[in-house]
């Protein structure tokens, strides 16, 4: 990596922060600027703008987000331990001691109506997220550890569900127990759909 894009990535790494205080619509050049003791013309340089700039943080948000959540959860065996662990870091994500929390789920309700650029990018790495559940979730079925019946789709949904209402209240209501909740609801969601005779991998 060249100095050029490791000085992009630091100033990447304080948008993001910025971006879970003030939102994403609220990141603007001149208030990073301000952040980073930069002037406004130097981060010109890396940002023509203000879109580019929440663009580009989003994509860096996404990038930790894989780093953090996905990468290690696709390391382990594909089945029930994979979702397990994919909803494990996806809590520790949420729970991390950071103003604003997740910058992706935040900036959805900032654009879910608002047409253009960054709500297509919100869009594509929701469904790319969505897509690697629902991947999850038809491994642990073909391993026979969910039952055939199982629709990967609306478990897919529920979980989602719960890793959003986790969300919600750890930040707005301030609720300690929102990931234990969450992972109950997960638990409860799993034990409804386990196989009978599930593989010794399920346990």
């Amino acid at each position: 990596m060249g100095k050029g894009e490791q000085t992009r990535n630091l100033i990447l790494d304080e948008a993001v922060s910025l971006a879970m205080k003030v939102g994403l619509e609220g990141l603007t050049i001149g208030a990073l600027a301000s952040r980073l003791d930069l002037s406004k013309s130097g981060l010109f340089a890396h940002f023509g703008s203000k879109q580019d700039l929440q663009l580009l943080t989003l994509r860096h948000a996404e990038t930790l987000f894989q780093a953090a959540v996905l990468v290690p959860a696709l390391a382990e065996p594909a089945g029930l331990l994979r979702l397990r662990a994919l909803l494990a870091n996806w809590l520790a994500w949420l729970e991390r001691d950071l103003p604003g929390g997740c910058v992706m789920l935040a900036a959805s309700g900032e654009y879910d109506d608002r047409p253009g650029a960054v709500r297509d990018l919100l869009v594509s790495g929701q469904r790319e997220l969505r897509g690697v559940l629902v991947k999850a979730i038809r491994q642990a079925i073909d391993a026979g550890q969910l039952d055939a019946s199982t629709d990967p789709w609306q478990l897919a949904f529920e979980t989602f569900g719960a890793v959003l209402a986790a969300h919600h209240d750890r930040r707005l209501l301030g609720d300690a127990r929102a990931a234990a909740r969450a992972k109950a609801a997960f638990d409860r969601l799993i034990a409804t759909s386990e196989a009978r005779d599930p593989s010794p991998e399920a346990s």
